[in-house]
C-alpha cells in the first residue's frame, strides 16, 4: 500500500532556524515498486492537468512555483516529469542564469518580475531572485558587477534587505493573486558526487558537468549556510518553502506533484458559468451550425 504525502512534513515554518543537517536528503519510498510509482505519479500528472485547465478557464489566479537547489539535485527532472501533462499554452518555464548586461542594470528583482505568470497560468522558475541572496552570498565579488554603491554593498545590511524586498514582493503578489510555491531540493553533497560520476561516465550526460560545478563544490557549507539563512527569513504563511529531500529523484517528483496539486486545490476554482443571454447566443450559433 502506497503511503500517503503530507506537504506540512516538509514545509518551512514561518520564523523557524533551519538547520539542513536536521532535514532529512532521503525519506522511506511512497511507493513499493517501479510499476506503483509510475501508475500514482500518471495519477498526480493527470489529475494536475485537469486543475490546470480549470485554473486557466478561471483566470482569478496566477500560480508560481521556484525551484532552487545545489547543481544535480534534478531540477530540470522534476519540471520535465510532473509537468509533462499539463497544456503548454497554460505553463511556462524559465531558466535564470548568469545575468545579462541588461539586467545588472536594474534592481536585482527586476528580471524574474518581468516572467511572472500571467492570471489562469503556470509559472515555473527554474532557480530565481533567490540566487540574489545564494551564489550572490557565497561569492560577494558578484556585487561589484551590480553597479551597487559601496553603501549599497555594506555586509551587515545587504542580506536582511534583500529578504525583506522579497518578501514584500512575495505579499504583494499573494495580495494581487499569485500564489507561490518555493521548493527547495535538498540533495546530500555524496548524493551530488554519485551523480556527478554518472555525467562524467555516460556520453549523453557529458554535456551536463563542467569544471565549474566541482569548483562550486568546494563552497558547499557556504551554500548550505546561506540557505538556511534564506529559508529561515523568507518562508512565510503566504509564500512558504518546501525542503524536499532529493537524493531519491522519484520520491522527490512525487513529493513536488503533490505539493503543486495542494495549492491548486486551495484555490477557489470553477468554469465560468454560461448566463441566459450567453446561452442564447449559443442556441443561435447552433442553429447557423446545423444548416
Amino acid at each position: 500500500m502506497a503511503m500517503t504525502i503530507k506537504s506540512q512534513d516538509f514545509r518551512v515554518r514561518p520564523g523557524d532556524p533551519v538547520r539542513l543537517s536536521k532535514w532529512p536528503t532521503i525519506v522511506q519510498p511512497y511507493c513499493t515498486s517501479a510499476r506503483q510509482y509510475q501508475k500514482r505519479l500518471r495519477e498526480h500528472v493527470e489529475e494536475l492537468s485537469a486543475l490546470q485547465r480549470l485554473h486557466y478557464a478561471t483566470n482569478r489566479y496566477a500560480l508560481l512555483v521556484i525551484f532552487q537547489a545545489m547543481d544535480a539535485a534534478g531540477k530540470d527532472g522534476a519540471i520535465q516529469h510532473v509537468m509533462s501533462g499539463v497544456n503548454p499554452q497554460g505553463c511556462e518555464v524559465v531558466s535564470f542564469k548568469q545575468p545579462s548586461v541588461e539586467e545588472l542594470e536594474h534592481d536585482f528583482l527586476w528580471r524574474t518580475t518581468c516572467r511572472l505568470p500571467d492570471r489562469g497560468r503556470i509559472g515555473i522558475f527554474n532557480r530565481s531572485y533567490y540566487e540574489e541572496v545564494l551564489i550572490v552570498r557565497v561569492h560577494p565579488e558578484l556585487l561589484r558587477a551590480e553597479g551597487l554603491s559601496e553603501a549599497m554593498r555594506d555586509k551587515k545590511s545587504i542580506w536582511e534587505k534583500r529578504y525583506r524586498s522579497i518578501v514584500e514582493l512575495e505579499s504583494h503578489l499573494y495580495r494581487n493573486g499569485t500564489r507561490i510555491v518555493k521548493v527547495f531540493l535538498h540533495l546530500s553533497q555524496e548524493e551530488q558526487r554519485k551523480r556527478f560520476l554518472s555525467r562524467i561516465d555516460e556520453p549523453d550526460k557529458n554535456w551536463k558537468f563542467s569544471l565549474s560545478d566541482v569548483h562550486e563544490r568546494t563552497y558547499w557549507p557556504q551554500y548550505m549556510a546561506a540557505y538556511e539563512e534564506c529559508l529561515s527569513a523568507t518562508s512565510t504563511h503566504h509564500a512558504p518553502w518546501y525542503v524536499v529531500p532529493a537524493d531519491d529523484k522519484e520520491n522527490a517528483r512525487l513529493i513536488v506533484s503533490h505539493l503543486v496539486l495542494d495549492a491548486l486545490k486551495e484555490l477557489k476554482m470553477a468554469y465560468p458559468r454560461t448566463d441566459a443571454k450567453r446561452r442564447r447566443e449559443l442556441r443561435s450559433i447552433r442553429k447557423l451550425l446545423a444548416k
